[in-house]
This record gives structure tokens, C-alpha cells and sequence, in this order.
């Protein structure tokens, strides 16, 4: 009977895996290619080759990797980077294809770099570099990031700065029974909180809306979808390069924040054997997906949120989820189902779970004693990268095509700020150290007493 009970959380969850990969990987290849202007059906194909190799590499990691109950997936970082290459690909007299050729290139090369790195020991480098604060830093920043994204995706937040009342309302609704859920689960219930929350907003959603889907992805043949070098033979701009490689370094930052963060959640911190397997397998697979028409992987900080928010610390869970994710690629008409999912439930529900990361985030603070002057040590790094944002892609039109992925991006330029700040401040020399008095005498407490 416990064994069934036990399967049983491990399916549930198992779903609840499935439908946060699924919302966190489904719109990277498909924005991709509408961005490089690929046919409808080498999206779909893209889509579909995407969704097993993600669901392949979480496997993997969990079972012979980092071993945490961790999502690897296609790397944000990595996809801003080459949505905004391909916006700029005019302003630097180049066309799409030449740009796509190039980036495949610079997938391969950021990542056989950065696999070399692992294993001459950078990652002691790495390890100094980012310091609790420096990590508490890049995981506020995300959560500000990825809020704000969620946020204007469940508002039904148009290009025309106009909000979908109805959806809004809608989104509210379902953050109420998450919530509700959440607390108010009795025994294990309450670790099912987001998967309610997609069930529930989903049925009212096709209730107030109907069924048509929001994510209008393609869906094709189970056929041919492995296409070797569907990008074009490998391009060598020596920009995109020199900009990949950054993205690379970037990346690998992320996987050491994602597993220290880990380790305190699961109260076993990673070993340096654990690091190095993670990046050679993330790395691995990015070298395949550059040869594929994918974007490189990395393992994903919001994972943490996710844990927070559900409790469920399993591996199992994960592998679950991760080879549902597999069979919805290996067969289009589940691809097709699953795309059904409204983008406002998925990310009503994302919006909480991310919630949960704020908290991490703080918590990276403790031991820490801020005063008028330290507070810059946090302030300046977080509220520039915000700021920056917050500023229209539109702003930076007049630097440089190939720095812009750089200097618009709020969450490399404040990790940079506090790296910068941590490695030049001395921050000991500006913190108020409390004034121990001596202990009184004797004679000096009975005198004490008289006076009273």
C-alpha cells in the first residue's frame, strides 16, 4: 500500500515536472525560428528535437551529473543573446543565414571552451569569485527578471502597453488557489500546488476562452526530425565569437550559483566531482545542440523557486517528468495537447513558484550587517540591473550591434557591478562593529544599586 502511495507522489510530481519544463523550453524554439525565418515545419521539427534532448539531459544530470532534482534546459542567457544578434544582424551588414551559420559555431566553440576550463581547475577561480553576496545578487536579479516576464505573460500584457482584464482576473484566481492549495493542502496535497493550479486554470480558461491555443506552435511527423547542421555549414565571424565565448563564461556562472543554491536546499553541498560532471554533461549536449539547430543548455537557478514552492526534492520526480517530456517529443500529436496549455495558466503558475526563489535570495544575506554605507554593496548592483531592465531594447540602438546583447541585459551587468564591488572594497572597513563594554566590578555594581 505505501509502495503505491509512493508511486503514486512520484507520478503527480512527475506531471508537475513535466508541465515546468514544458513552459520553460516550448517558446525558446519557437521564437528562434521565427527570428531566423524558418519554415513552419523546421520549427516543429527544431520543437520536437529540443523537448528529447532536454528531457534526455535531465535524466541524465540527475542520474550521473550534479545529481540534484535540478531542470537543464535551454539556457536564457543564450537565448537573449541570440534573439538580439539576430534583431541587430542588419545593423552589422550581415544577413540571417550568415548570422545563423555563425552562431552555430560559436554554440560549439563557447562549449568545448568552457568543458577545457572545467577540467584545468577554473572553477577554484569561479569559486572565489562568487561569493555568497555576489550569488545573492544574481539570484534577486533573476527573480526580478523572470517575475517581471511572468507578470506581463498572465496580465495579458500587449505591445500596445494594454492589459487583458479578463485574463488578469483569471490569473489572480488561479494564484489564489495555488496559494490555497499550497497552505491548506492537508499531508502531501499541498506539495501539488502548481500542478492544481494548471488543472484548474486550465479548465477555466477553456470555460471563459475556449480551447485555441496561445502558443501557436507547429506540429509535424515524427519523421526526420534529425537534420545535422540545419543552420548552414559553420560560420566564423570573429564577433559573434568573441560575444558567444562571454556567453559561455556567463553560463558556466550560472551552473555554480544553480548547484550552491542547490546543496543548501538539500542540505548536501556539491562536491568539486559534482561541478566538473555537470558542466562536461551540460556542455556535452550543447556541442550537440549547435550541431542540431538548438541553443546551448544550462541548468536552471529557477529550479530552486520550483523546489521551494512544491517540496518535492526527489530525483525520481524529476526523471518522471523528464521522460513524460521525452514521449511528448517523440510524438507530435502529444506536442500538439501539451501546446493547448494557455500561456497565462503557465504563467499565472510560474509567478508563484518563482516567488519562492526570492527567499533564497535573501537568505544568501544572512551574517551579512548592513548600514548606510554597505548597503551599496547590494543597492547598486541589483537596482542598476533592474533599471536596465526596465529600458526599452530600442535604447540601445546606437552602441555597438555586437556589445548590445551585453550592456541590455540588467542581469550581466549587475552580476559584473557586484563582482567588481566584492573584489575592490574593502566592505569590512565601512561595517559598525558593536562596542563591548568591560565587565563591571563588584564595587562598581553596588554602587550602581545605591544610586538607584
Amino acid at each position: 500500500m505505501l509502495k503505491s502511495k509512493d508511486s503514486l507522489t512520484v507520478l503527480l510530481a512527475g506531471m508537475q515536472w513535466l508541465f515546468f519544463i514544458f513552459t520553460n523550453t516550448v517558446m525558446v524554439p519557437l521564437s528562434i525560428g521565427h527570428a531566423l525565418g524558418l519554415a513552419p515545419e523546421d520549427i516543429a521539427s527544431s520543437m520536437q528535437r529540443s523537448f528529447i534532448l532536454t528531457g534526455l539531459l535531465c535524466i541524465v544530470q540527475a542520474i550521473w551529473g550534479h545529481r540534484y532534482a535540478l531542470m537543464d534546459g535551454p539556457a536564457g542567457v543564450w537565448w537573449g543573446l541570440v534573439l538580439s544578434i539576430c534583431a541587430s544582424a542588419p545593423a552589422m551588414g550581415m544577413d540571417i543565414g550568415t548570422v545563423a551559420a555563425s552562431l552555430s559555431t560559436g554554440f560549439i566553440l563557447s562549449s568545448a571552451v568552457v568543458i577545457v576550463l572545467a577540467l584545468c581547475g577554473f572553477l577554484k577561480v569561479l569559486k572565489r569569485t562568487f561569493t555568497p553576496m555576489v550569488m545573492g545578487v544574481f539570484l534577486l536579479l533573476l527573480t526580478f527578471q523572470l517575475a517581471n516576464t511572468f507578470f506581463k505573460g498572465m496580465i495579458g500584457y500587449d505591445q500596445g502597453g494594454k492589459w487583458d482584464l479578463q485574463l488578469a482576473g483569471l490569473s489572480l484566481f488561479i494564484i489564489v488557489v495555488v496559494a490555497l492549495i499550497h497552505l491548506k493542502g492537508k499531508g502531501k496535497w499541498g506539495q501539488f500546488s502548481l500542478l492544481g493550479g494548471i488543472i484548474v486554470g486550465w479548465i477555466a480558461y477553456a470555460l471563459l476562452f475556449g480551447s485555441e491555443s496561445r502558443i501557436g506552435a507547429a506540429t509535424g511527423s515524427s519523421n526526420g526530425i534529425w537534420h545535422w547542421l540545419p543552420w548552414g555549414t559553420p560560420g566564423f565571424e570573429p564577433g559573434i565569437m568573441m560575444v558567444g565565448l562571454l556567453a559561455g563564461l556567463v553560463n558556466m556562472t550560472n551552473t555554480l550559483t544553480s548547484l550552491t543554491a542547490a546543496g543548501r536546499l538539500f542540505k548536501r553541498e556539491a562536491s568539486d566531482k559534482q561541478f566538473v560532471r555537470s558542466i562536461l554533461f551540460t556542455n556535452s549536449f550543447s556541442i550537440l545542440a549547435g550541431c542540431l539547430g538548438l541553443i546551448p543548455f544550462g541548468t536552471f537557478a529557477s529550479s530552486i523557486g520550483f523546489l521551494e514552492n512544491t517540496k518535492v526534492l526527489r530525483r525520481a520526480a524529476l526523471i518522471a517528468g523528464s521522460a513524460m517530456f521525452i514521449i511528448v517529443g517523440i510524438f507530435p500529436a502529444l506536442g500538439g495537447w501539451l501546446a493547448q496549455l494557455p500561456l497565462s495558466v503557465g504563467n499565472a503558475v510560474l509567478f508563484v513558484a518563482y516567488l519562492q526563489m526570492f527567499g533564497t535570495a535573501i537568505r544568501s544575506f544572512q551574517g551579512t550587517t548592513f548600514n548606510a554605507k554597505t548597503i551599496y554593496r547590494v543597492a547598486l548592483p541589483v537596482l542598476t540591473g533592474i533599471s536596465i531592465m526596465n529600458i526599452p531594447a530600442s535604447a540601445f540602438a546606437e552602441f555597438p550591434p555586437l556589445l548590445t546583447p551585453i550592456l541590455s541585459n540588467g542581469l550581466i551587468i549587475g552580476v559584473l557591478l557586484v563582482i567588481i564591488l566584492e573584489n575592490f572594497v574593502k566592505w569590512e572597513k565601512f561595517e559598525v562593529k558593536p562596542v563591548v563594554k568591560e565587565p563591571e566590578s563588584p564595587s562598581q555594581q553596588l554602587a550602581l544599586q545605591l544610586n538607584k
